[in-house]
């Protein structure tokens, strides 16, 4: 998938483990910011913690939609899930595709017309439409 003119490369981006440690310390800050308050803990301290959870918060949002391109760069090709026993819709048009290519196929096979069981020159109903109808006059 490309951003910004090329291709996502995991290599040049933070990586899952990088976003855990970012979640474990934002669970810590998010739980020691109301602590400090309700402790009375020096003032500078209190907005510290606050400023570093608002902080950390855009950091961390940064990451996540990072690695949820990365993931969807990953899936760009239709596939089944494993469990699935349906088709996907990629291959029910594929299928759909095929068949109305193999049933114009199966037709110009019954009619005889080589050029469309070829696919060279004109259709039968195109080449039929662009001559005139001999009862008819020419002016």
């Amino acid at each position: 998938m490309p951003y910004k003119g090329e291709d996502l490369d995991a290599e040049r981006g933070p990586g899952l483990g990088c976003f855990r440690i970012q979640l474990v310390l934002l669970a810590v800050l998010i739980g020691l910011t109301p602590i400090s308050v309700a402790n009375d803990w020096p003032t500078w301290l209190s907005a510290a913690l606050l400023f570093a959870t608002i902080a950390l918060l855009l950091v961390a949002g940064q990451t996540i939609i990072f690695l949820l391109r990365l993931v969807a760069a990953d899936r760009r090709g239709r596939r089944r899930p494993l469990a699935s026993t349906t088709r996907t819709v990629g291959e029910i048009e594929a299928a759909r595709t095929s068949d109305e290519t193999t049933g114009a196929r199966e037709e110009a096979a019954r009619t005889g017309d080589e050029a469309a069981r070829t696919g060279d020159g004109p259709a039968p109903a195109e080449a039929d439409a662009g001559q005139s109808d001999p009862g008819s006059v020419r002016q």
